[in-house]
């Protein structure tokens, strides 16, 4: 029998194990999770069933309360504190307390962590939903979209290649090295601290904490003023989870607050995160400057959307809407910048206009409605500010989606959904990041123009690229700069959570998300040690050893040479760099760069030949002084 049929059938019956082990349900608990208060609308008190008005012309903070409202029908959710510098401090300082336990678990513990979230998370996908909807007014498929699948496809991801990417790393250690073992070490950096924005409250909260989380951090988020109440909602569950697993108890924890407490929170932690506006994103730039806490900024965008003349219209239109319209608009990487070929200009607009024609804008849960209202108070006088801006210059609006039945005092949350045409970046809509409904379309007429105008915005954040060639659409998005690129689909990016994700430019830097991601919560340590441990050592004897083998070892400074097609095994003794240094010590150094990193064999061989004279010579010289004393 050949010996490999012992092997096949070894590899299949291992097969088949793996397979029958994949019908076992893993053993992960059910957590509780109250969730009494922020059910659906028909249970609200006394207290909280008005409609809120916020104060214009002023900010909450003087409150001391952050102040939660609906934004779809302006309903009062409630208030939580704005903490005091001082409160955050003490909520990282128990932080850091717990962490110094939990960098102890291990990697199973943390996984079990990460299973019994997504159990819950796949068990509520409604209740998730409808809190996130309450608290920001988008859609329940939106929220199902951008906060559900995203979560667990991080998740699943961390199960499935997290452990690999924190265990230790080998790595050469080149050729005057040879002796020596190198890799690179993953530890948990400490607290890391989290500045989230309101658009995706649960998916904003768990991304930064399930990095932190599984690499060994402790970590604390501040979230936004504008999702409070769904923020810590959220965090309850967090909690239940650790608790499942005996994670110490503030190991994690979600304030609420203003500026005061997100600049207090940089000032505190060890690495900082922060997801938000280029405004923003340079203050936290500046406050954590002053302690070197190291950052990563995620900012704004003004994603270009090209279409190329061959690429599918039908196809492209519809993912062209849902870039638009996907939570109102209000995404950090939406299409907000349309290029089409002029050859397709009128056929794809014409395509655009009918979807969004289609489109009913309206309260996400008290009707079935494509899409829901704007967070932000005042935002749609900012959005029709750029709108009238365009018009102005010649734009023309195309098509305006329709409004359901919207409650009178919530009639300025909601925007349109506008498709604009004949705009130019002489406009507004075309320069500066406008997180909202709105569709602006500009002709194009080659590849070259239209990768100039891709690149004619501060921000850098993604692109998306469509062709019938799949080569051109790979060589146009390659001349984009940016950090972020789909290839005939827009956003698919950051479905691959094996990748890292962020941009260049006003769009920020560094990464979150990814391996990259993942290991910017480390402290990333180099370590070397010796390979042959304790045969070879990295010291300055007396004794100096030759050998005819045309290969040195050298324990000195650490020289060690190996000679591609020479063995090496000896030792060898840097005497001339040892104290008081030998007069010709400099010329010896020279040899021994060449012998180690000359480009060519000859030469290597030629500066071996000068090194070992060297020697030799020191060799010789010893021996003399020996015999005078």
């Amino acid at each position: 029998m050949p010996f490999w049929w012992p092997l096949i059938v070894l590899a299949f019956a291992y097969a088949i194990c793996r397979f029958l082990l994949m019908l076992i349900p893993p053993n992960v608990p059910s957590i509780d999770v109250d969730a009494s208060d922020v059910l659906a609308h028909g249970k609200e008190t006394e207290e909280n069933s008005f409609i809120y008005i916020p104060p214009r012309g002023r900010s909450q903070q003087s409150d001391k309360k952050v102040q939660c409202y609906e934004p779809a029908t302006m309903k009062y959710l409630g208030y939580f504190p704005a903490l005091s510098p001082a409160e955050v401090k003490e909520r990282v300082t128990l932080s850091r307390k717990a962490q110094k336990t939990w960098a102890q678990s291990s990697f199973k513990v943390r996984r079990q962590f990460l299973r019994i979230l997504l159990k819950y998370i796949i068990e509520h996908q409604e209740l998730i939903c409808e809190v996130s909807s309450r608290d920001t007014g988008k859609t329940m498929v939106d929220a199902s979209l951008g906060e559900i699948m995203t979560t667990c496809e991080k998740i699943t991801w961390l199960l499935s290649e997290g452990e690999r990417w924190l265990k230790p790393e080998s790595r050469s250690s080149g050729r005057a090295m040879l002796h020596k073992v190198s890799r690179v070490e993953f530890h948990p950096l400490g607290v890391i601290g989290a500045i989230v924005p309101w658009n995706y409250p649960f998916h904003n909260i768990f991304n930064p904490m399930l990095a932190a989380v599984f690499s060994g951090n402790g970590i604390v988020i501040k979230v936004s003023e504008h999702a409070s109440w769904s923020g810590c909602f959220y965090f309850r569950i967090i909690q239940a989870a650790l608790a499942a697993v005996g994670a110490p108890e503030n190991l994690v924890d979600v304030i609420t607050g203003f500026a005061e407490t997100g600049e207090a929170l940089v000032s505190s932690v060890d690495k900082m995160i922060f997801v938000g506006s280029t405004a923003v994103g340079k203050m936290i730039m500046r406050n954590a400057a002053e302690t070197l806490t190291p950052v990563t900024l995620e900012l704004g965008g003004k994603d270009a959307f090209i279409i190329c003349e061959d690429a599918d219209i039908s196809h492209v239109a519809q993912v062209a809407v849902r870039g638009t319209l996907q939570s109102s608009g209000q995404n950090c990487a939406g299409a907000e910048r349309f290029y089409v070929h002029k050859d397709i200009y009128t056929a794809f607009v014409s395509q655009v206009t009918k979807i969004v024609k289609s489109v009913s804008a309206g309260p996400p849960l008290t009707g079935r409605y494509d899409m829901g209202a704007i967070c932000l108070q005042e935002h749609s006088e900012n959005l029709q500010n750029l709108v009238n801006d365009a018009l102005d210059k010649r734009a023309e609006i195309a098509v305006r989606g329709s409004f359901g039945h919207l409650g009178e005092d919530a009639v300025d949350q909601y925007f349109p959904p506008t498709v604009l045409i004949n705009v130019n970046h002489n406009m507004k809509i075309m320069k500066e990041e406008a997180f909202g409904p709105i569709m602006p379309i500009m002709q194009f007429s080659t590849d070259e123009e239209v990768i100039k105008l891709a690149n004619d915005s501060r921000y850098a954040l993604g692109c998306a690229v469509f062709s019938g060639s799949k080569r051109r659409a790979k060589l146009i998005a390659s001349q984009i700069q940016c950090g972020v690129a789909a290839i005939n689909d827009f956003a698919s990016n950051y479905m691959c959570q094996s990748l890292p994700f962020g941009g260049v430019k006003d769009s920020g830097f560094g990464r979150f998300a990814g391996i990259e991601g993942l290991r910017a919560c480390c402290l990333v340590k180099s370590v070397v040690e010796d390979r042959f441990w304790p045969l070879i050592k990295t010291k300055i004897p007396k004794p100096i050893q030759a050998s005819f083998s045309f290969t040195i070892t050298k324990i000195s400074n650490s020289y060690m040479l190996l000679h591609s097609s020479f063995s090496v095994n000896m030792s060898l003794v840097m005497v001339k760099l040892q104290y008081p240094v030998a007069e010709n010590a400099f010329e010896f150094q020279e040899a021994l760069v060449e012998t180690l990193y000359g480009l060519n064999i000859w030469d290597r061989l030629r500066s071996l030949i000068d090194v070992l004279k060297f020697l030799t010579d020191q060799s010789s010289h010893a021996g003399r002084t020996r015999k005078s004393h």
